[in-house]
C-alpha cells in the first residue's frame, strides 16, 4: 500500500498513523478503494482513542490506495466534505428543474402506499433533473441505508441518462460499464428502482424507491416507483 501525507493521530496518543496500521483498521473490502468510505471508517474508530472531534479525526487519518493498477479499475473523482461544497456554493443557488413540492409530496406518498400495502419499509426520493432532493419520505422501519440508496439510484440516472435498472441490465454484458460505475463514489453498484420522469417527451425529474428488495421481491422497489412515475406525469 502506498501512503499519501504523514499526519498525527491526535494529542492522546501522540502516534503517526502509519498505513499498514490504519489499513488493520479497515475492512477488506474497503482498502483497494481509497475511498470516503474507507476513511470514514477508520476515522471513526481512531476517534474513539482521541479527544479530537470526529471531523477532526477525519482530517487527520491519511488515504490510502493500492500501488497495483490490478488492484482497482478506475480511480473515482475526489469527493468534497459537505461544508466545503456548501462555502463554494452561491447563496439562493436555485434548483435545476423539477417537479413541484406539491407533486413530488403526492407522488412520493402514494409510492409509500404501494410498498406499505405490500408490507415493506421503503424510502422514496423525488429529485429534480440533477438529482438533487426534492422530497425524501422514509417510511416507519425504513433503515438511513435505503435513504442513501435511493440516492445512488437517482444518481444513476442523472449520470447515464437511464433508468437505473436499464443501466444494472446493461453492465451485466458490459464491463466498461460496471467499472465505470464502481469507479464512481456516488454510485457504486448498480441497482434496479430508479426512474426518469419525463412529461411531454421532456424530462421533470427523478423517482427512486429503496428497501422493498428486504423482503424478498427484487422488484417490489421498482413497482412502487412506477406508480411515484405515474402520478407525476399525469399532472
Amino acid at each position: 500500500m502506498e501512503m499519501i501525507g504523514t499526519r498525527k493521530r491526535g494529542d492522546a496518543t501522540g502516534i503517526s498513523c502509519r498505513a499498514a496500521r490504519l489499513e488493520a483498521f479497515v475492512p477488506k473490502r474497503m482498502r483497494t478503494r481509497g475511498s470516503a468510505a474507507a476513511i470514514f471508517a477508520a476515522a471513526t474508530i481512531l476517534s474513539a482513542y482521541s479527544t479530537a472531534s470526529a471531523q477532526q479525526a477525519i482530517d487527520k487519518v491519511q488515504i490510502v490506495r493500492p500501488t497495483h493498477t490490478d488492484d482497482v479499475v478506475h480511480p473515482g473523482p475526489k469527493t468534497q466534505s459537505l461544508a466545503a461544497i456548501v462555502e463554494a456554493m452561491p447563496k439562493n443557488l436555485p434548483r435545476a428543474e423539477g417537479p413541484s413540492l406539491s407533486d413530488a409530496i403526492n407522488a412520493a406518498r402514494a409510492a409509500q402506499r404501494a410498498c406499505a400495502a405490500e408490507k415493506a419499509s421503503v424510502s422514496v426520493l423525488v429529485t429534480d433533473v440533477a438529482g438533487k432532493p426534492v422530497v425524501l419520505l422514509s417510511g416507519d422501519g425504513a433503515g438511513y441505508r435505503s435513504q442513501l440508496i435511493a440516492q445512488t439510484k437517482a444518481n444513476i440516472v442523472v449520470r447515464f441518462g437511464r433508468d437505473s435498472g436499464d443501466v444494472e441490465q446493461a453492465a451485466k454484458s458490459d464491463p466498461r460499464l460496471a467499472a465505470e460505475a464502481r469507479a464512481d463514489p456516488n454510485i457504486g453498484m448498480l441497482r434496479a428502482g430508479g426512474f426518469l420522469v419525463r412529461r411531454a417527451g421532456r424530462p421533470i425529474g427523478i423517482v427512486s424507491v429503496s428497501g422493498g428488495s428486504l423482503g424478498g421481491d427484487m422488484h417490489l422497489d421498482e413497482r412502487c416507483a412506477k406508480i411515484a412515475v405515474a402520478v407525476l406525469q399525469a399532472r
